[in-house]
């Protein structure tokens, strides 16, 4: 099957590149998503550690200011530092969780849920832990504004300088005095990641691409390329061309299996010149044997005919005997009145028609001798270019008196023939001799059809009469030599319009049913094609 009527789906290498850029392009997603999960992690670790140092400044600074109490400069401090780019919020509260400060005022004075997300750490089955790690005083949220927001708490310790000042009357078991909150905007590494994401992704698929490409480059010079050189070389192949090479390329499996494809040509070649040779030698020892077969088949053919002239030794005896027996009887009896003087009339009158049954006695005689050396003896064919139906009015004309005295009526219908090559005597002779076989068939009268006419293989003329017909078991031998179904026929008949019909390349057909009548079909080809069959014959 041609490459084009693959369909572009279950093409080799649109399957393979397919599967490689679909398992590089796994790879590449994973790798993305672990490089994006890792940078954003990086990121969001240190911003961590960022709000953590702000956080832990804010409450140094602000408790250096609380111990010498100076509470409006460290109010103002946290004000300052909330008004940074970047920085959501800057919030105090107790250990009750009242807000004590806030840089966004309408909280202040507010309490926190202790349980909500930002004090589960330092108020979990509601004790409080003294020290915390530091990824659990952070937390992430989303603001009201759709961002995110990273919140850091930095519990604020009762120190021993805390608890001696002399403006707090903190008590030494008192540990944790407050708690820092800052929450600083992650808009930014939001921001950040979302480009380094579309840069990414965007080199992924560039890359990909690229490996894209170059597996097709791949798979068309190392894997189709070599396919389609082995693909061409079958259907050469298969059309015949054994002299076809596929070049080898590089050494791998594709070059061996293109070598051991060259190798399977040359045995095939090598088998097609043997294979060759020994039809040439078969054909030689055919027509050898076909030109044994033809000499023995001619021989038997000879044998047959001279087997069949030994048989018709019998014939002749009684067939020319009976006649030849009449003739010497009615001879001696003319003698024996010529010697006598008889002149009276009655005598001379009987002497006529002995003398006529001498005639049709010597002319039954002539005819067996003329059929018997036709049947005996072939005789070259006069070719010249005739008309059918000039035959066919000859042979009714010869015939058209016994037709006559036995009743027998005739239909003739003769359409306008082309001319054919043929011997115009004996074409005569098969037509006479089919009329008469049709003439004793209707011995107590009937009706004899004649009419040519054209047929896709040349011309025709049918015989046909309604007189007793052929038992079907007699059809198969009624070409024989010497085989007859009338009492006084010699069986020549029909064997010789036989041979003359097949000499001259024709067909000759019989057809019959018992008390209904013969049909008889004598086929001849044009001109052309009469020619080759005779060569043929």
């Amino acid at each position: 099957m041609p490459l084009g009527q693959v369909a572009f789906r279950r093409r080799l290498s649109v399957r393979l590149t397919a599967a490689m850029v679909a398992l590089v392009g796994v790879a590449f997603a994973g790798f993305v998503l672990l490089a994006l999960r890792a940078q954003r992690a990086r990121l969001e670790a240190e911003a961590v550690r960022g709000a953590a140092l702000l956080s832990d400044t804010i409450r140094a600074s602000g408790l250096e200011h609380m111990l010498e109490d100076r509470r409006s400069e460290a109010y103002a401090l946290m004000d300052t530092i909330g008004k940074q780019e970047g920085i959501e919020k800057v919030r105090i509260f107790n250990k009750e969780g009242r807000i004590t400060f806030s840089t966004q005022r309408a909280e202040i004075g507010s309490l926190v849920d202790k349980r909500a997300e930002s004090c589960y750490a330092c108020h979990a089955a509601g004790q409080p832990l003294v020290r915390l790690a530091l990824p659990s005083r952070s937390r992430i949220y989303t603001a009201t504004s759709n961002h995110r927001v990273l919140a850091m708490v930095t519990p604020v310790y009762n120190e021993p300088r805390c608890s001696d000042a002399a403006c707090h009357a903190h008590p030494p078991e008192q540990q944790v005095l407050g708690v820092v909150d800052v929450g600083v905007s992650l808009a930014a590494i939001d921001s950040s990641l979302k480009s380094l994401t579309g840069r990414t992704i965007g080199l992924a698929l560039a890359a990909l691409l690229a490996i894209a490409l170059g597996v097709v480059f791949f798979a068309d010079r190392v894997v189709m390329r070599p396919l389609l050189s082995l693909l061409e070389g079958i259907r050469r192949i298969a059309q015949g061309d054994l002299a076809y090479r596929i070049v080898a390329g590089a050494p791998d499996e594709l070059g061996l299996l293109a070598e051991s494809f060259n190798r399977m040509t040359d045995r095939l070649q090598e088998a097609r010149v043997e294979i060759q040779d020994l039809l040439n030698g078969l054909e030689r020892q055919v027509e050898q044997r076909t030109a044994a077969l033809r000499d023995a088949h001619s021989a038997l053919l000879q044998g047959e005919k001279l087997a069949s002239l030994g048989r018709l030794a019998a014939s002749i005896a009684h067939e020319i005997n009976n006649p030849l027996a009449g003739i010497l009887t009615f001879a001696k009896l003319l003698i024996r009145g010529l010697e006598e003087g008889v002149e009276d009339p009655a005598a001379r009158d009987q002497s006529l028609r002995n003398l006529r049954l001498v005639e049709r006695e010597a002319t039954r005689c002539t005819a067996i001798v003329r059929n018997l050396l036709d049947f005996a003896r072939e005789r070259p064919l006069n070719l010249s270019e005739v008309n059918l139906n000039q035959a066919v009015n000859e042979a009714l004309s010869l015939v058209d008196h016994q037709l006559t005295l036995r009743g027998i009526s005739l239909d003739k219908r003769l359409e306008p023939l082309p001319p054919i090559s043929a011997d115009f005597g004996q074409l005569r002779q098969a037509v006479v001799n089919v009329i008469l076989n049709a003439a004793d068939a209707m011995a107590a009268g009937g009706q004899l059809t004649v009419y040519s006419r054209t047929n896709p293989e040349g011309v025709e003329v049918v015989v046909a009469d309604t007189g007793v017909g052929i038992p079907p078991e007699h059809l198969a031998r009624i070409f024989d030599p010497f085989f007859s179904t009338k009492d006084k026929g010699t069986g020549l008949g029909l064997s010789v319009v036989y041979g003359i019909v097949e000499r001259h390349g024709g067909r000759l057909e019989v057809k019959s049913e018992v008390g209904k009548g013969t049909t008889v079909r004598i086929r001849l080809p044009l001109a052309g094609a009469k020619e080759a069959a005779v060569a043929a014959v």
